[in-house]
């Protein structure tokens, strides 16, 4: 009886561990590898985010436009001026975490995050935040602004099972892209300036919006510039006057954060009446807060593409 009651045992057993290799087996290894997390990497190194995140944070506006461009749940956003185009997505009970410059540091940590996003005017408080909970930099490389936007969706799609999501929105985006540049293809030059509290400044390859040029071909009327602070690189109304762009897109930096924009008061004077863009009406306003503060995110890339598409092909 013995050996009878053995052989059973053993037999069960062997169907047991031949069991492992099964669907129960792969179902343990996932279970297991979600357990572990998953290494993101990004602008400052790479991160282990576990599981589907629940409770996020947004330190920038660009993440949290493409999060709920994603249709993610964001549980905090920064408290600062809302760009007018997501004014409708933050809602009153989403946790306030001071500026895009200087998170706060304890509503944070006292929201307890299943993750941070961080990005471009708030990276620098990525070694404390990090500390605190799983913390992503997605800052983007202005000279590949739609790359780099691209990359982002795919990113925010991996770590929220939505990817089809993702690659619906960037299928959009490419047509957009598309569209846009096939409405500037043959119409002549472009400049972009942002006006700054009286003052001039350009916006070239390495600026914010430097996809009109790269992205869209438009050909540029500078030899050399550079763009990379946040007024641009500075010049005067005669120069606009000299180079005489066929195109002139202006970014009013004032309306962009909030005060009252003088943009289209500073250029409307003699001296640029004299410029073909001006005669022509080919001075185009982009939308300050999507240029300017947003920059980086798909309701405000997919805004202005469409603004800029729509000048093109109603002159």
């Amino acid at each position: 009886m013995r050996s009878l009651v053995s052989s059973v045992l053993a037999a069960a057993l062997a169907l047991s561990m031949a069991g492992c290799s099964g669907p129960a087996s792969q179902d343990a290894d996932t279970q297991a590898a979600a357990e572990a997390g998953r290494t993101v990497t990004h602008a400052q190194g790479t991160t282990t985010v576990q599981g589907v995140p629940s409770t996020v944070i947004v330190t920038d506006w660009a993440a949290f436009d493409n999060l709920t461009a994603l249709g993610v749940k964001v549980a905090g956003v920064p408290n600062t001026f809302v760009p007018g185009h997501l004014e409708d997505k933050v809602t009153p009970d989403m946790i306030k975490v001071g500026s895009l410059q200087e998170p706060d540091i304890e509503a944070i940590a006292a929201a307890t995050p299943d993750l941070v996003v961080i990005g471009a005017r708030s990276r620098k408080a990525y070694p404390t935040l990090s500390k605190i909970a799983p913390t992503i930099d997605t800052t983007l490389d202005n000279t590949d602004v739609i790359g780099g936007l691209k990359a982002n969706l795919t990113l925010y799609g991996d770590l929220f099972d939505r990817q089809d999501r993702a690659k619906e929105l960037i299928a959009q985006l490419d047509e957009k892209v598309a569209n846009a540049r096939a409405a500037a293809e043959g119409k002549g030059s472009g400049l972009v300036i942002v006006t700054n509290g009286g003052r001039l400044g350009i916006y070239g390859p390495q600026s914010r919006v430097s996809w009109m040029y790269s992205s869209l071909g438009i050909p540029s009327v500078f030899d050399e510039v550079d763009d990379r602070e946040h007024g641009g690189d500075a010049i005067t109304f005669e120069y606009l006057v000299k180079t005489n762009p066929d195109w002139l897109f202006v970014i009013d930096r004032d309306a962009g954060v909030g005060k009252a924009g003088a943009a289209k008061a500073l250029l409307d004077n003699q001296l640029l009446h004299q410029a073909g863009f001006w005669k022509n009406d080919r001075v185009v306003y982009l939308d300050p807060q999507a240029a300017y503060v947003t920059m980086h995110g798909f309701d405000a890339v997919t805004l202005l593409l469409d603004q800029v598409a729509t000048a093109y092909n109603t002159h």
